[in-house]
């Protein structure tokens, strides 16, 4: 196959001997199969920011480090520098996410290195050394339904104790290897702790996949990880091996009304008072002292 233009640096510089074919195209990044030395990989070509889109960029991006104000105020412009530096930050987050999940025992690509705008990466195969399905193409048994959501919750804990929601976690995003599934693609990765719409997103994740494996055990429909494991979350109460239920103990009690009258009538005067002032300043009535 031809090399594509933006795999030629890797070439130059030894990193890749030879492509072998195009795996996939997405809506961020072209996938290729490739050959280097005696091991074959994978490639992920980020294509520029002006070709894709993410439609909700602000969910994800809250709570990232920027390396600085004046990078933060080029991608709010959304001009050339601003397009560039969004690219490097969502790429270098896919490479980050990666080396921090490996180390915390998620079951991920293995990461073997990132080069002008591409990402190298252990290719997953199945068990008779072909390339791994994604868990969309597969029809499964009841049994290997159950399984399957089994250890992806078990993967979707991990990550969440090593402070990372995956973002956009489905059945598009999960391959099925010869060790069982692997989870792919976090280039919209985000801080459960730095992120105000983390909770959404993360149930949204669990979602996903328990709507999806319902379709073979339908009783996988009836449970809520997603709120189960979140209060466990919010309450310091998270470990890896802590016994869940998938249902959430929703704990109620009575509502204190004369505690939120009193707010309400707080809040109520102090809108009235900040009125006053803006009118007697208005008016020219108000004296300070």
């Amino acid at each position: 196959m031809k090399i594509p233009k933006r795999i030629e640096p890797l070439v130059e510089e030894g990193l890749v001997d030879a492509v072998i074919c195009q795996l996939m195209s997405g809506k961020e990044a072209l996938v290729y199969v490739v050959r280097c030395g005696r091991s074959i990989r994978c490639a992920k070509v980020y294509k520029e920011t002006s070709r894709y889109y993410f439609s909700q960029d602000q969910h994800y991006s809250d709570g990232r480090p920027i390396r600085s104000s004046r990078y933060w105020r080029a991608m709010q412009r959304k001009k050339h520098v601003g397009r560039m530096t969004r690219e490097e930050t969502w790429q270098n987050t896919e490479v980050d996410t990666l080396c921090q999940l490996a180390a915390a025992g998620v079951r991920v690509p293995k990461y073997r290195g990132f080069f002008e705008g591409v990402l190298l990466m252990e290719l997953i195969t199945d068990r008779h050394g072909s390339i791994a399905p994604r868990l969309s193409e597969l029809t499964l048994t009841e049994a290997q339904a159950r399984a399957y959501h089994d250890f992806l919750i078990e993967q979707v804990v991990r990550m969440l104790c090593a402070g990372v929601v995956h973002g956009d976690l489905s059945e598009y995003n999960v391959l099925i290897g010869k060790r069982g599934p692997v989870i792919i693609d976090f280039p919209q990765a985000i801080l459960a702790a730095g992120n105000h719409c983390a909770q959404q997103i993360f149930k949204r994740d669990i979602a996903n996949i328990t709507t999806y494996l319902s379709r073979f055990a339908p009783e996988l429909a009836e449970t809520d990880y997603g709120s189960e494991i979140w209060s466990l979350y919010q309450r310091g109460k998270l470990h890896l091996g802590v016994h869940l239920t998938g249902q959430a103990v929703e704990k109620t009690r009575p509502v204190n009304l004369d505690s939120v009258l009193s707010a309400i009538k707080t809040a109520y005067r102090k809108e009235m008072a900040w009125q006053r002032y803006q009118q007697e300043r208005f008016t020219g009535r108000y004296r300070p002292f």
